[in-house]
């Protein structure tokens, strides 16, 4: 069996004001041609399929006609859709009885039977191959968060690397019970499948982008969680292509575009997996193609008067088409605020064919500061326009102008409430 591992699309999202549905329609027709070109026999799509819980109808309607599109163009293919911690695990959930009819299982939150256990059945999910027949289980675990997870009581933990803190052994039970079903249903040579949504152990992360998830304390899971019987573990959540603690069966994907100027570089991709029955058989990367180029300018952060000269030699392809002009993140370094700096910018750029997305200021860092915290006794004695002044020095090692003292003077006259 064959199937395309991807997650993290981020359907909705906005890159500093601008929108992003060209792009991800890109991205969609390019997954849709993929899976009829590797004759894929399923997709697994591992969370955070929108970029927030109460996505736009636009972005929603994206999705469904891609579902649609793929069950017509691959009558066959099974389709597994995870929730991540962007998504609203009942909005994603609502429209599963259609989506049935598509060959899509949508899993967004654990559900319980009346007697309060967790509904595991619900959770194993079979992925048939293109003669109908079940060629693997796929443990479909969404994002958990506390509530869901199965309460483990003290003295009873089995995973040493989980057992002081209990949302973890939690997560590491509920897999293991999970899997467990699984062993009940698999019959020789099927193979089983993990989803997941989370932030595993020695994971990368992106420094703009990924929402840090910590619940009790907890950062991230051990690799451990994952049973050796796991032939492979699709996971979602980092945006960075790379395989958990060196093994190269437990991987993320990546996200299949670049989500913020930090992420200029990563590997944009989906994974092709082939199994052999029970194992394993390949993993390949397929690279995304991007429709949309992310420029940061310079590569560090820099002068003003080099940046503008930099801006200013920037050759660029004519591009008439708005949707397909790249996006600019200008990196500039300061000694102080300086209002005038994105007038300045605007000007040099003004006709080349790019779009603005952000001006990334840096300030020098300062050596000689020597400026003690205030006491309280300091505090009280001190007028506002002095705390400012205070404050203002400790990080730029010079008084604020007086334009800037006399600005915020004016708005504590004034409140922002009585501004019109």
């Amino acid at each position: 069996m064959r199937f395309i591992h991807t997650s993290d699309w981020h359907l909705g999202q906005t890159l500093h004001t601008f929108e992003r549905s060209f792009e991800h329609q890109h991205f969609l027709d390019w997954l849709l041609d993929t899976l009829v070109a590797e004759q894929a026999e399923g997709l697994l799509i591992c969370g955070d399929i929108f970029d927030n819980a109460n996505p736009s109808a636009a972005s929603q309607k994206q999705l469904y006609r891609f579902l649609q599109q793929a069950k017509t163009r691959v009558p066959h293919l099974n389709i597994v859709i995870i929730a991540g911690n962007h998504d609203s695990p009942g909005r994603l959930e609502a429209p599963a009885p259609l989506l049935e009819t598509l060959g899509a299982t949508v899993i967004g939150f654990v559900a319980r039977l009346p007697d309060g256990a967790i509904d595991l059945a619900r959770l194993v999910v079979p992925l048939k191959n293109r003669l109908g027949e079940i060629a693997a289980w796929c443990l479909a675990i969404p994002f958990l968060r506390p509530g869901d997870v199965p309460r483990v009581e003290k003295g009873l933990e089995t995973n040493t690397e989980t057992a002081n803190d209990p949302y973890m052994e939690g997560i590491a039970l509920l897999y293991r019970q999970a899997l467990q079903h699984a062993l009940t249903l698999r019959q020789p040579g099927q193979a089983i499948i993990a989803l997941g949504h989370c932030h595993m152990v020695g994971g990368e992360i992106s420094q703009d982008s990924e929402r840090r998830i910590v619940i009790g304390g907890t950062e991230a899971l051990p690799a451990g969680i994952f049973d050796p019987a796991i032939a492979y573990a699709a996971l979602g959540h980092l945006h960075l292509a790379q395989s958990v603690g060196k093994q190269a069966h437990l991987r993320y994907c990546g996200s299949p575009l670049p989500m913020s100027f930090a992420e200029v570089n990563y590997p944009h991709q989906v994974l092709r997996v082939d199994l052999n029955g029970e194992t394993v058989a390949d993993i390949t990367a397929l690279p995304v193609p991007r429709a949309v180029e992310l420029l940061r300018v310079p590569k560090q952060p820099a002068p003003l008067q080099e940046v503008l000269a930099a801006l200013a030699a920037l050759a660029l392809p004519d591009q008439a088409d708005l949707q397909r002009q790249p996006y600019l993140e200008v990196r500039v370094l300061l000694d102080a605020p300086e209002p005038g700096v994105r007038a300045r910018v605007d000007a040099v750029l003004e006709g080349k064919p790019i779009r603005l997305a952000k001006i990334d200021t840096h300030y020098a860092v300062k050596t000689n500061n020597v400026n003690a915290p205030a006491s309280l006794d300091q505090l009280e004695r001190l007028q506002p326009d002095d705390i400012f002044n205070r404050l203002y020095r400790t990080k730029y090692d010079a008084d604020a102008p007086l334009e800037l003292r006399a600005a915020f003077a004016e708005l504590m006259l004034n409140p922002v409430e009585d501004i019109h």
